[in-house]
């Protein structure tokens, strides 16, 4: 990434859809066992369907990492709704393209949402495969503690992946 490249996170909405598809796509084909999503469940969906994920009701969000006006990156925020949980919110999507890792990106986006859920919620959840061991660095780093661990949470190829199951303290 050379240093006149511009950085930008922001907020996706429904404009984003066809990036933001192209994106999603290709993480879900890169990594499948990072996503409870397949990418042929995915790729079969209307570019409806990416605009409605981009317009969750207030205040979930998709957040955007652009370089040089391209979608490289995304994270969600999932608010819960009901009144018994709606003080979490889960941590959703995180994806950086191969080609702008190692610029701290993957760390930009999930502290924008850490800092958009810090506002709504008293605790942030996420998962995340454990043997993705770069992703589960970040979110030590970042705060999260693991709180379990999901035998079998995800199959994919024949294949049983764990997830460890995390929370951020925002209270």
């Amino acid at each position: 990434m050379a240093s006149e490249s511009t950085i930008l996170i922001r907020p996706l909405g429904p404009d984003d859809s066809e990036a933001f598809r192209s994106l999603r796509l290709a993480a879900l084909q890169s990594a499948p066992e990072a996503f409870g999503a397949s990418h042929a469940e995915e790729a079969a969906q209307p570019l409806a369907f990416f605009a409605t994920r981009l317009s969750p009701e207030s205040p979930s969000q998709v957040f955007g990492a652009f370089l040089d006006d391209a979608l490289v990156g995304t994270a969600g925020f999932l608010a819960m709704n009901s009144p018994k949980t709606r003080h979490r919110g889960k941590l959703w999507g995180v994806y950086v393209a191969p080609a702008a890792r190692g610029h701290g990106l993957g760390e930009t986006l999930v502290s924008t949402v850490i800092d958009h859920a810090r506002r709504h919620v008293l605790v942030l959840q996420a998962n995340v495969v454990t043997t993705n061991r770069a992703a589960y660095r970040l979110y030590d780093r970042l705060g999260f503690e693991p709180y379990g661990i999901e035998s079998r949470a995800l199959h994919v190829d024949g294949v049983f992946h764990d997830e460890a199951l995390l929370a951020l303290d925002l209270g």
